[in-house]
């Protein structure tokens, strides 16, 4: 084992005895919001430290065979030797397990997606072959028993999509289909073409997480300066001669809210909070867009056919996807939504990638 996974591998061991010990606090036990947090750690970790102590079992196990490997008796080395092999082949197993359960998780990997393709170069033929990329990703999700709700169309003219836009809604979409956001480039002859030309055309697809629905704004009570001020509107003496108006400030956002329609200070503070947490709702549903947005223009590029993530090639029946050079010879399977012979290799280049950081 690697020293930069061992390394890891103490740092959760002593989180998780931290956190046993948390669990058992009655201050910790008396805070719900703290024991959730602790509780929801713990329960992440807890399967890395059940496969480590196989780990360090399966290891015991063999040094003590290997001990026994000394002896005199024939028979008991022999069964040593047996022991220690199998012992050895344990561990080999729980290490790879064990990288595995270290990867860095994407915390977007469980959610639906909302699904772009738009047509790049190649007039009608690239809207063509937009609705040939819909159709391969509604077949991929109908067998995985994930939903499509289309959102947005705009028809091709011979054809096909200009702009499709669509959610698929499903445990786990995302986790893989982002591996699909890119320029995708076609290869074929057009229906139109009387030469038999060949000719590319491309297609951009985006690949956005579905955000959670936010529903309430949770506000604290330490992020605000609530001031209070005599109304100066009307509503007769009283609250021309009490302090019943409310100024609100949300200190981290700089929001300011003021309520100064009745004559209750109570009612006016309720109005004011219930004004902020709206506000707050819209700047948090507002910044959840513009990350999109970020997230869509680092993903699809230009729509140049040069910027191409995969190409499909009809005329061999090829489906090459040049970011780790997966040639195949499967054009029609994975048009039919076969999509899992090109995305289970891009995953496993990608947890190669994320394991030689973590090493």
């Amino acid at each position: 084992m690697n020293k930069g996974i061992r390394q890891r591998l103490d740092e959760v061991s002593d989180r998780f005895e931290e956190l046993e010990r948390m669990l058992a606090e009655p201050e910790v036990i008396g805070d719900r919001q703290q024991f959730q947090a602790c509780s929801r750690e713990y329960g992440e970790l807890e399967p890395i430290m059940r496969v480590w102590r196989r780990h360090q079992a399966a290891d015991q196990a063999a040094r003590d065979a290997r001990d026994l490997m000394d002896e005199n008796d024939a028979e008991l080395r022999k069964m040593a030797r047996e022991e220690a092999d199998r012992a050895e082949a344990e561990q080999k197993e729980l290490q790879g397990e064990l990288q595995r359960l270290l990867l860095p998780k994407d915390p977007n990997d469980e959610r639906g997606v909302f699904l772009e393709i738009r047509a790049g170069t190649g007039g009608q033929e690239a809207a063509l072959f937009a609705g040939d990329l819909l159709r391969m990703y509604t077949r991929y999700a109908e067998q995985r028993g994930w939903q499509v709700e289309i959102m947005n169309a705009q028809d091709g003219e011979a054809g096909g999509y200009r702009e499709i836009i669509a959610r698929i809604g499903g445990r786990g979409a995302y986790s893989r289909l982002k591996f699909e956001a890119g320029t995708h480039r076609v290869q074929r002859v057009p229906a139109t073409e009387s030469q038999g030309r060949i000719h590319t055309s491309a297609c951009t697809v985006a690949i956005l997480p579905e955000v959670d629905e936010i529903d309430a704004v949770d506000i604290n009570a330490n992020d605000l300066r609530i001031d209070t001020f005599r109304s100066s509107g009307a509503g007769g003496q009283h609250v021309n001669t009490t302090d019943s108006a409310i100024r609100i400030t949300h200190l981290p956002t700089g929001i300011v809210v003021e309520c100064q329609d009745e004559r209750s200070q109570h009612k006016n503070k309720a109005r004011a909070l219930s004004l902020l947490s709206a506000r707050l709702l819209e700047a948090e549903v507002e910044q959840q867009r513009s990350q999109q947005a970020a997230d869509r223009k680092l993903q699809v590029g230009s729509g140049d056919r040069s910027e191409r993530i995969r190409t499909y090639n009809y005329p061999q029946g090829r489906v090459t996807d040049h970011r780790i050079g997966l040639t195949l010879y499967h054009l029609d399977t994975i048009l039919e939504g076969g999509l899992d012979e090109v995305i289970d290799p891009l995953q496993l280049a990608h947890q190669s990638e994320l394991l030689a950081e973590l090493s």
